[in-house]
């Protein structure tokens, strides 16, 4: 399948999570795919979309709640399986024919695991295609810094404020979408 380049998907996700080394027995898994479209000629962010991800071999934390809102009853309510929110995402926002983006490669790596996991048990669900934008790292060299900034350093440092929820997925991913828009500006002056 032949890549598109005039939108980019930037994609943000939440997981499970412990404070300290996480719970025994606990592995951490996606609960929340915040995903939007950025329109890379008219800089527009659009197309957002959040999805509530029900964990197969973990429970919601305290911790977790604290950091995301995301509630084990908001999980049990709306959640649905991996498999299903990876379709929905291919559905929506054809993500095997647009490069795709994330703050660093936690949010890559997550999902790289996961679905191999569940390939295991005969699942095929991975929704990207093999271009993957590391906005962390091009924020960092672009911007000649010594060490990677987190997300909200980042938009400090470039006078946007951050929008939404932080450690919402949904609101990550369009603030991510926000700082890649400024950095495609600057190729295009």
């Amino acid at each position: 399948m032949k890549t598109k380049f005039d939108k980019i998907n930037v994609v943000d996700i939440e997981a499970t999570c412990w404070e300290g080394i996480g719970a025994p027995r606990e592995k951490s898994e996606i609960i929340e795919i915040g995903i939007c479209q950025l329109d890379v000629r008219t800089m527009i962010i659009g197309n957002r979309q959040s999805i509530i991800v029900k964990p197969e071999h973990s429970d919601i934390s305290q911790y977790c709640t604290d950091l995301t809102t995301l509630t084990q009853e908001k999980i049990d309510k709306d959640g649905i399986s991996l498999e299903s929110a990876c379709e929905l995402i291919q559905i929506h926002h054809e993500t095997k024919q647009y490069p795709w983006a994330s703050w660093g490669n936690y949010d890559r790596r997550a999902f790289e695991y996961e679905c191999k996991r569940k390939q295991g048990l005969g699942l095929t669900i991975y929704p990207f295609g093999v271009d993957h934008i590391n906005v962390k790292t091009l924020f960092t060299l672009m911007h000649r810094l010594k060490k990677p900034p987190e997300m909200s350093e980042a938009l400090k440092l470039i006078g946007i404020p951050l929008q939404g929820t932080h450690h919402r997925a949904t609101d990550d991913a369009y603030n991510v979408a926000a700082i890649l828009s400024t950095l495609i500006g600057c190729c295009n002056k």
